[in-house]
């Protein structure tokens, strides 16, 4: 069984179709990279996993249990939809760390508030977390005085902090300049190896190849083209993949 199921998911805004039934698969320990252009529906579909916006139609399905199902609607009440986040983690595009707590702080307060672990066992925890992304000697700095490759591993450390079954990346370089973006690679490259589930949304096209075992090519909310991320980005079979590979070629 698949760890996660995601089927016909459909998303509109008004009379906007921005998800058109977008249906894959994740197995546990595996990565898959979203592509294609902005306004494709890459966000809104890590969204809609991650409950910060409702899908209109389909289903999410992790563990085998059936977080959405539009056929077969219920009451999601607030505490509902927050227990339902707690098997995603997302690491946005901007860090969105709190500026008035330390690096520490920031990745203690999710499980501090949410799980209730105990002060000292979430200390040992977000203090392993900030050693795996490298920044055991910066765990007492405020977010303005690191990089921005600094923060968004700050961010990844405090999405793990909760033990997400899937870990769901936004762009999670965009911001970056581009020796800020190899730091933050690099720790992504290693969560692949450690076999982390991950979905990845990325423009970073050798990347996307190198790290994920699958890729999906999206354009105007419908899934053109998915399968192996070698397959899809060395050798794309639809067209309109190959015309959107071709830019980043001729970058």
């Amino acid at each position: 069984m698949a760890l996660l199921e995601v089927e016909n998911i459909c998303k509109r805004f008004e009379k906007t179709e921005v998800l058109k039934g977008i249906s894959f698969t994740l197995n546990e320990g595996e990565s898959v990279s979203i592509i294609g252009s902005s306004g494709s529906g890459k966000t809104t579909l890590l969204r809609c996993l991650n409950f910060l916006e409702m899908p209109d139609e389909g289903l999410i399905r992790v563990r085998g249990e059936t977080l959405f199902d539009s056929s077969a609607p219920a009451g999601n009440t607030e505490e509902e939809i927050r227990r339902k986040r707690l098997h995603f983690g997302l690491v946005f595009q901007s860090f969105n760390l709190f500026p008035q707590y330390t690096a520490l702080e920031n990745v203690m307060l999710s499980p501090r508030l949410v799980n209730g672990v105990p002060e000292e066992e979430n200390r040992k925890n977000a203090e392993a977390l900030l050693s795996q992304m490298g920044l055991t000697d910066r765990k007492d700095n405020y977010p303005h005085q690191l990089s921005g490759g600094q923060q968004q591993r700050v961010a990844i450390a405090r999405a793990l902090a909760l033990k997400p079954d899937v870990l769901c990346f936004d762009e999670p370089t965009s911001a970056l300049d581009p020796e800020l973006t190899g730091e933050v690679l690099r720790v992504i490259r290693k969560l692949s190896e450690e076999k982390t589930t991950m979905i990845i949304v990325t423009h970073e096209m050798a990347f996307a190849r190198d790290v994920a075992d699958q890729a999906i090519f999206m354009d105007e909310g419908v899934v053109v083209e998915q399968g192996s991320a070698v397959e899809v980005i060395d050798h794309p079979k639809e067209e309109r993949t190959k015309q959107f590979l071709s830019r980043y070629a001729e970058a």
